[in-house]
């Protein structure tokens, strides 16, 4: 694959999560102001469809233009500022989930697609950014990991599960209708 064709995917993936950030975010009015987003659905995306190392390079991407200011996450929030508040792990997470989203649907690319899919959009979109999530958001609000979980995890799973059933519908349709556009299963 050419690398302006990869550049091409990542910047795409890149755009894709920003403007899943447009979706009006669904404030719960839980401590720490954690909002529902589309965004991780984007991220679950990256890795699923580019693997791991170009969706996590498509995060990134999105994370840098996020740390100079443009206003590509939810809410229209942006600036470096993000990176020191109560969801900085979540932005973490994103980065890392991707990765793992990605791995995972690599090493399952013999199997049936939207059972990778589901695999992997459970560990690396949901376990692994929740796992880096709620540890900054206890320390920040101040807060106890018993109270962050119950405010900064749990209250968003069902959304989350949701989000990962529209991505392995994706998946599965990207891989029926264009099979060399699923980079994680090549």
């Amino acid at each position: 694959m050419s690398s302006d064709r990869s550049l091409v995917q990542i910047a795409f993936y890149a755009a894709l999560i920003a403007a899943l950030g447009l979706v009006p975010k669904i404030e719960l009015g839980l401590a720490g102001g954690i909002p529902i987003t589309a965004q991780s659905l984007g991220v679950m995306l990256a890795g699923m469809m580019l693997g791991p190392v170009r969706g996590g390079l498509a995060v990134a991407l999105l994370l840098f233009l996020v740390a100079l200011g443009l206003p590509f996450l939810a809410g229209g929030r942006g600036g470096i500022g993000v990176f020191y508040g109560a969801t900085a792990g979540y932005l973490a997470g994103y980065f890392v989930g991707a990765i793992v989203t990605g791995a995972i649907m690599k090493a399952m690319r013999n199997m049936n697609v939207v059972f990778g899919a589901v695999v992997s959009g459970v560990v690396g979109g949901i376990v692994v950014v929740h796992a880096l999530g709620v540890p900054v958001l206890a320390y920040k609000a101040g807060m106890s990991m018993e109270k962050a979980i119950m405010v900064g995890s749990l209250p968003f799973i069902p959304g989350d599960l949701i989000k990962v059933a529209l991505a392995a519908v994706v998946a599965h349709t990207i891989a029926r209708g264009l099979p060399s556009a699923m980079l994680s299963r090549n």
